[in-house]
């Protein structure tokens, strides 16, 4: 029997995580951190905190006090909790400073403290910056260039730090852009099909020609997983897909799922200040630890529309601007 952390736990990535390690961790104890802001929801997880072995806790992962408190004796720790919506870091790039770094390090300094053996970071592809050609490697310089990867790449130095002062082995995991049910509708999949559900035109930055890699949310998970199953530690693995799309070609495919015509719904607006036109990362390391990608977009897309179609409710409160 175990206890397990996972912060961020009723967001997009975290439900989805927690729902993967209580599939595979029976009879272990959970205890869920989330702040529930607007990207969180209860709902998500709703199924899963009526276990008995399941705990869930409204709280921040800043706070240091709280942080110690529910580390304590924790064999296993998920560092989920993200601001992840980079057009806001912008605009409000103190708050991912604040979540994504100093949250981070309270994380880290509290798995030390509790000696926690098995750490997990969730990072992101971002911090490596824009990859014109060639693939990114675990190796690698980090060149983050908005304030949402340079928040993170700034986590993953102090977790680095950790591992050669503390030998805290904290395994970081850098992934592709994730899609998938429960999304909240900001990112480019979830807000057009919202868009298009509330009869809205898609905002599409620039003339939609940034490529990304589309990474299936129980891919990764099946990623988290094998890190403990495996017990790997200290280690930085890149997980992503060879599925790559230009944006609009991701809306575009959308607006066919919902016998839309693309022109008539999507609305070119000003880019970004500065929008890395593409990411690419190797995944032989992963697949050298024995995983793979096994989802495919075309193959997902539809069941994902037909979710926000029965879910549209949960978003309510998000406006989607035209």
């Amino acid at each position: 029997m175990h206890k397990i952390f996972i912060s961020g736990g009723a967001g997009f990535v975290g439900s989805h995580l927690c729902e993967k390690i209580k599939e595979n961790y029976k009879g272990s104890k959970i205890i869920i951190l989330d702040k529930l802001t607007y990207a969180g929801n209860l709902k998500f997880i709703k199924e899963l905190i009526k276990d008995k072995n399941v705990t869930f806790i409204k709280g921040d992962l800043c706070n240091i006090k709280l942080m110690k408190k529910l580390l304590k004796n924790a064999d296993i720790a998920i560092n989920v909790a993200a601001e992840s919506h980079v057009d806001n870091s912008f605009n409000n790039s103190f708050s991912f400073t604040l979540t994504n770094t100093f949250g981070s390090h309270v994380f880290f300094e509290n798995c030390r403290v509790n000696n926690v053996k098995n750490i997990i970071h969730i990072s992101t592809d971002e911090v490596y910056g824009q990859k014109l050609s060639g693939k990114s490697f675990e190796t690698d310089k980090l060149l983050p260039t908005n304030p949402y990867s340079a928040s993170k790449a700034a986590a993953e130095m102090i977790a680095l730090s950790y591992n050669k002062s503390f030998k805290s082995n904290i395994t970081i995991i850098r992934s592709n852009n994730l899609y998938g049910t429960r999304q909240f509708p900001e990112k480019l999949i979830s807000k057009s099909i919202i868009s298009f559900l509330n009869k809205k035109k898609m905002e599409i930055h620039g003339y939609g020609l940034q490529t990304r890699h589309y990474l299936h949310i129980n891919d990764l998970t099946d990623g988290v997983l094998m890190i403990l199953k495996k017990k790997i530690k200290n280690q930085i693995i890149n997980f992503g897909t060879n599925e790559k799309f230009r944006n609009k070609d991701v809306v575009n495919k959308i607006c066919k799922h919902m016998n839309l015509n693309f022109k008539d719904n999507v609305k070119y607006i000003k880019d970004r200040p500065f929008n890395d036109f593409s990411y690419n990362v190797s995944i032989k390391k992963a697949i050298q630890f024995g995983w793979k990608p096994k989802r495919k977009f075309d193959e997902k897309i539809l069941d994902i529309i037909n979710w926000y179609k029965k879910n549209k409710k949960l978003f309510k409160k998000n406006i989607v601007r035209t």
